[in-house]
């Protein structure tokens, strides 16, 4: 029940309960603002719905208070009035509480400046209170640092640091320096706002430092009580779109999924909503809001999480099989609606657990309220009767935020701060003791200094070929693992890619048009880090640069994507070496990217210790439950990633087996640029980058000259691919290219962004043919059901031309695209005419093909780096 009631005119009147002196002597915090609304364009006001992707968004006239009694009749204390001039509107979100609580840390912007450009308003600060001196102090002491971002979402660690989310992104910067790019501001997939990701700084505002790497958002950190950083993420790759949970430590290793990327359509009526706010309640459970991204509600529903035992709402980790579910259960008894639906349960702003072994908590609760307006104009405000919400018209009210102590046990609720008209009343916290968390040191106090000093983690994939803790291999991993029963040339996985995201800069310092991106603009623009080789039995092992971005590509002996493109960004920490144990699609909802939740793997390792893998080389001796790629590395050092797909056999026993003939597709095979720096190609470091743009990259391998000679250097035949695919022969005279493709570098008519070869290449075009000198769309005769179509008039006679003749209706002949930007084993109709056999069997060198080939998988843009589109 609830012990506060809403009277006929829908404000709020205390109940009938008795103080509750556990809460009572609890100092707290919150924020007031108005309610933020707008004009509707016909002179009425009203809320602004809230987009959970800009966070950064400045509402003017929120203050901080504290009360030194969770009481409503407590005296009530403005923290932040006096930092600014009286009258001044700023804003103020984020509230936290040190674990001795007697500080409160915060997020602050300063007022606007009128008639200031956007970029020279005020940025977000972090904002300190200490309840012991009464003094509230910016913690980044200079104006010259506090100014490098946008800092939100502070948190308290248990080692004294504070966690945050920023756009100041200082260690992303300082890579993309080190790329040759200047360091801009990265913003997210959608290109909307600047990036925010978590960073950690002293508690005196000092060492920050940059530990998450999204390509969008990292936001609402807290920290869970084994240490981890809980925290809800923007994945926004290929345009996912959703904010799931995810963990990493402090100094940014061990970063993994954590709940509920296939559990967003679990909101009322299966409405899509987003993970926000998590904070880990006195059971060990996480309590989260769930809300829709934009939404004028401001709030949404509370639910408990059992994340220990679940990375879905119905989907238990491996080792909790049988576990009851659901994973998510309301925290409240209420009827509270996630869609903007009236909500009978009224909608929660946010909520603070008391770790005082009460159980209770404090929210920020608006009652159901209707709106209704009589026919002169006057709005009456109704509580949410049973009847009133049952007819289809009903108008939900504007919220009325209060500060609320809640018992989950019983379901009351008692009033702390009422809920006042056109004010909201949120981000409450106490200011309470409660134990500290677990500190989980830096590992690069242990790491590997030779891997710390590189600036590399390592990556160490148990097998390819386990997917979701399933041996999905032709023969089975062992018998793969033998190369006495199978060659490598029987093997489906051969090689792993590394693809880099390239951040995108705004279009105040780079105009990037969607032509920009090509074909298509899913992938945006990306890079590739490099090359490893994938063992026999599945396995890889390989360094890859420290705090950035990275996906997977597992690969054939083409060097040719197979399987789906990963659509998750990872990233390590220098010296820090992660492990998985295979992989997975993206429709499956088993566990995975989270290490402990996740099945076994599926590659049992080496049978013993102190002998090779069965008919393999003596040299390369195992322990028991290694994987091929360990033994390797453990032998020969970490490998380093190669720009190059090279493989050679080590893994023979020459006295048993066949040694396996190398691969080799160097980009010294071309005789175009290569597209990363030649230094690059014999010494790969972790600055190594392979950036592939269509005109500088790809078309000069079209005009590379192939001139056929015989032995007295007679030409015998030209298969330079603008000499067939040209509107000219080599007379100078007009004619239709080959395969009506044209692969000149001209620019388009169709679309002046885009060279002429590209344009054909992906888009349709009509067919050409010749006529009086000409080149003119083919057009021939329509038939319907086998009977040719002829002009008619209005009456539908036919129209005749001057000889007397009906006159046929004719149409162009269209022609598909020859190439997709899905990947380049879906490309057989152009990679297929260079295969063995074909007719273009030999005219590109292997070098030129593994360039097409990881060009085409990275998504065929028409520029992968933002800083060579042309500006107007």
């Amino acid at each position: 029940m609830l012990s506060a009631c809403v009277s006929e005119d829908g404000t709020l009147v205390a109940g009938g309960q008795e103080p509750d002196p556990v809460v009572i002597d609890l100092p707290i915090a919150y924020v007031k603002r108005p309610l933020p609304v707008e004009d509707d364009g016909n002179g009425n006001l009203q809320p602004v719905p809230v987009n959970l992707r800009e966070p950064i968004s400045f509402m003017a006239g929120a203050s901080l208070f504290i009360r030194n009694r969770a009481s409503a009749t407590a005296e009530e204390i403005n923290l932040t009035d006096g930092i600014f001039e009286v009258g001044a509107l700023y804003d103020v979100k984020d509230v936290d509480t040190s674990y001795d609580g007697t500080k409160l840390v915060f997020a602050m912007r300063a007022p606007e400046i009128e008639d200031a450009d956007e970029d020279e308003q005020p940025k977000w600060d972090i904002w300190e209170y200490d309840n012991t001196t009464k003094i509230v102090t910016r913690l980044i002491t200079s104006d010259i640092v506090a100014d490098e971002g946008e800092d939100i979402s502070p948190h308290y660690l248990p080692d004294g640091r504070i966690v945050f989310t920023s756009t100041r992104q200082r260690l992303a910067k300082a890579i993309l320096l080190d790329e040759g790019k200047p360091q801009y501001d990265a913003f997210d997939e959608d290109q909307n706002v600047q990036t925010l990701a978590l960073h950690v700084m002293n508690g005196d505002g000092t060492n920050i430092t940059q530990i998450t790497f999204n390509q969008s958002h990292d936001l609402t950190p807290s920290v869970l009580t084994n240490g981890k950083i809980v925290f809800s993420r923007w994945d926004n790759v290929n345009r996912n779109d959703e904010i799931s949970l995810y963990q990493v430590n402090p100094d940014g290793s061990n970063l993994e999924f954590l709940y509920g990327f296939h559990s967003h359509e679990t909101g009322t009526d299966d409405s899509v909503i987003e993970f926000m706010q998590p904070r880990q309640a006195p059971d060990g459970r996480i309590i989260v809001k769930l809300r829709p991204n934009l939404s004028a509600k401001l709030g949404g529903e509370l639910v408990y999480i059992d994340w220990q035992n679940f990375t879905e709402n119905d989907q238990t980790a491996i080792s909790s099989n049988g576990t009851a579910g659901p994973a998510q259960v309301t925290a409240t008894p209420f009827d509270v609606r996630t869609d903007d639906n009236p909500s009978a349960g009224g909608r929660f702003a946010n909520v603070y657990p008391l770790f005082d072994g009460s159980g209770r908590f404090l929210v920020s609760w608006s009652p159901c309220r209707l709106s209704e307006t009589d026919a002169n104009g006057v709005v009456t405000i109704l509580p949410c009767s049973e009847s009133a919400l049952a007819d289809a018209n009903a108008v939900e009210a504007d919220p009325l935020y209060g500060i609320w102590s809640f018992n989950p046990a019983d379901g009351t609720q008692i009033p702390v701060v009422v809920g006042v008209e056109g004010i909201v009343a949120h981000e409450v916290v106490a200011m309470a003791p409660r134990d500290i968390a677990t500190v989980i040191p830096d590992i690069a106090l242990n790491a590997d200094q030779t891997l710390v000093s590189e600036g590399v983690g390592i990556v160490h994939i148990e097998s390819v070929y386990d997917f979701d803790g399933t041996d999905t291999s032709p023969t089975g991993i062992a018998t793969l693992a033998d190369p006495v029963q199978t060659t490598a040339s029987m093997r489906p996985a051969r090689f792993i890619r590394i693809v880099k995201a390239v951040s995108l800069p705004s279009e105040d310092l780079v105009d990037i048009p969607n032509t920009a991106f090509g074909r298509s603009n899913r992938q945006l623009m990306r890079d590739i880090l490099g090359y490893a080789v994938v063992e026999p039995d599945g396995s890889a092992m390989f360094k890859v640069p420290a705090n950035t971005a990275f996906a997977i590509s597992v690969l054939d002996a083409n060097g040719r994507r197979i399987g789906g493109r990963h659509q998750n960004w990872m990233t390590v920490k220098a010296g820090e070496v992660k492990k998985c144990h295979g992989c997975h699609t993206g429709t499956s909802e088993l566990p995975h990217g989270r290490y402990d939740a996740e099945a076994s793997s599926a590659n049992l390792g080496a049978p013993a210790t102190g002998i090779p893998f069965p008919n393999t080389s003596p040299i390369l001796f195992a322990d028991q439950g290694e994987t091929m790629a360990e033994v390797y590395n453990r032998i020969n050092g970490y490998q380093s990633l190669s720009v190059n797909i090279k493989y050679t056999d080590y893994w023979n026993d020459p006295d048993l087996s066949a040694v396996n003939p190398d691969i080799d597709y160097s980009y010294s095979g071309l005789q175009s640029q290569a597209p990363t720096d030649p230094g690059c190609q014999s010494n790969w470091s972790a600055l190594c980058r392979i950036s592939i743009n269509y005109v500088d990259e790809i078309q000069p391998i079209w005009e590379v000259s192939r001139l056929v000679l015989d032995d007295m250097d007679n030409l015998v035949v030209d298969n330079t691919c603008i000499s067939c695919h040209n509107v000219v022969d080599d007379m100078g005279v007009t004619k239709v290219p080959d395969a009506q493709l044209e692969l000149l570098s001209g620019v388009s008519a169709d679309e002046p962004d885009h060279i002429i070869s590209y344009r054909e290449l992906f888009f349709g075009d009509n067919a050409v043919e010749l006529i009086n000198g000409a080149l003119i769309d083919q057009l021939v005769p329509v038939f319907v059901n086998g009977n040719q179509v002829f002009e008619v008039d209005a009456d539908g006679n036919l129209i005749l031309d001057a000889n007397g003749d009906p006159i046929p209706v004719t149409q162009t002949v269209p022609l598909g695209a020859l190439m997709r930007t899905s990947g380049a084993n879906n490309n057989n109709g152009f990679l297929g005419l260079f295969a063995n056999g074909s007719s273009h069997e030999g005219r590109l060198s292997g070098a030129e093909l593994k360039l097409i080939s990881e060009w085409l998988d990275i998504g065929a843009q028409y520029y992968n780096n933002p800083f060579d589109v042309p500006q107007n």
